[in-house]
């Protein structure tokens, strides 16, 4: 793929007649079929035949929340009957019930739950996902989460980066002094999550129901005295600023974003911090504020896309759903995207370097779809066409 215009907006840089030569796991040659004979010794090689359907990298879903205990579908049916979020909360719904069923699961019973939800993503195509913490609230069930999704991709053939989530939310025995959480957070988890090598990124949620901006910059410094990346959850609800102080300490991403200003997002570019939307939240929140993509695309800032697959705000279990959702929804291109989980999802990870793309020294991650034309990827709802997956050079 590949930017093509003054707008920044992208092709899919097909090759109509490919082929793609992999060893050791990585790619080791890729162009034209009529002249793969140069460059491998076929009569070596073991040879798929994709009969000229569609291959593309393995899809990267940069942003969910997989890792919980409980349900909140009742909540959902209550809020649906007329309920109000505070009477929810007040009830114990909301998140509170997610971190404290979190908080009484057992390492065994959240990788068992969070297997199942993997396993739908794996089935279309995903080989690379981020796993955020962010519901134990405390160092020993913060650490719980990020062991069980470190465990996810040391057992299954997916590759799983980890976020510490810590501010997320207040818990419910700070609920009265965010601040002093903010110090636990920064003093005694970070240190902790940093020396166990749990996580490979820290997020927090800025946002008037959650952290300002002051307290989230608090965070972002403990991370990166601690060599972690940073990322940021920022304007989804209203504009506090918090993608601007994100760019400005150079994060990897800014995650939702519908009420970023749109002279705020030259600040973006210039970091080179991507935009990562979550379109699943968009609809199942029944929002109306669009992310700014004109601005986007008039900047070049790289647009993610991802699941935000959560018990709360998005209980989404198909990353090819929200390709037609930032279609549909956000009126991107199908080819970005498609951009937005392969290429510009690693960079929100920071593993452009390894996946995303397919080129010569990258890893082999690939699938073959059933289907000659990517915007199907987009277009289809309900249906998978994934008929083969490669991780790492192996079919998986």
């Amino acid at each position: 793929m590949r930017a093509d215009d003054a707008n920044g907006l992208i092709d899919y840089g097909l090759i109509s007649k490919g082929a793609i030569a992999v060893q050791d796991g990585k790619i080791v040659w890729i162009g034209e079929t009529q002249d793969i004979q140069d460059a491998v010794d076929a009569n070596q090689a073991k040879t798929l035949d994709c009969q000229g359907r569609l291959v593309t990298p393995g899809l990267i879903d940069c942003h969910t929340h997989l890792v919980y205990g409980g349900d909140r579908t009742k909540e959902f049916e209550l809020r649906l009957n007329g309920a109000t979020y505070s009477e929810i909360a007040a009830a114990g719904g909301g998140i509170v019930s997610t971190v404290a069923a979190t908080r009484a699961s057992t390492a065994d019973e959240l990788f068992d739950s969070a297997k199942n939800r993997l396993a739908t993503f794996m089935a279309e195509g995903v080989t690379t996902v981020e796993i955020k913490s962010g519901y134990g609230l405390d160092l020993d069930n913060e650490l719980k989460m990020l062991s069980v999704a470190r465990k996810l991709g040391e057992q299954l053939p997916i590759n799983v980066t980890t976020t510490f989530l810590g501010a997320h939310t207040t818990p419910p025995e700070y609920k009265d002094n965010s601040d002093a959480y903010i110090d636990l957070v920064c003093d005694q988890m970070i240190p902790a999550v940093a020396a166990k090598g749990l996580a490979d990124s820290v997020d927090a949620f800025c946002e008037n129901i959650a952290f300002s901006a002051q307290q989230v910059q608090r965070v972002f410094q403990a991370a990166q005295k601690h060599g972690l990346a940073i990322k940021l959850h920022a304007e989804q609800l209203s504009d506090q600023k918090g993608a601007v102080l994100a760019a400005s300490m150079g994060a990897q991403s800014v995650d939702h974003i519908e009420f970023l200003n749109e002279g705020d997002v030259a600040a973006v570019k210039a970091s080179g911090t991507i935009a990562v939307l979550l379109p699943g939240a968009f609809y199942f929140l029944r929002e109306t504020q669009l992310p700014p993509i004109p601005a986007l695309r008039q900047h070049r800032v790289p647009i993610a896309i991802a699941s935000d697959s959560n018990p709360g705000s998005s209980p989404v279990s198909s990353l090819l759903l929200m390709l037609s959702m930032a279609c549909t929804l956000f009126k991107l291109t199908p080819a970005e995207a498609l951009a937005g989980v392969t290429r510009n999802a690693a960079k929100a990870l920071g593993l452009d370097h390894q996946i995303g793309t397919l080129e010569v020294g990258k890893h082999a991650d690939m699938v073959l779809w059933n289907t000659t034309d990517p915007a199907a990827l987009s277009y289809r709802i309900g249906d998978n066409p994934c008929q083969t997956v490669m991780f790492k050079g192996s079919v998986r």
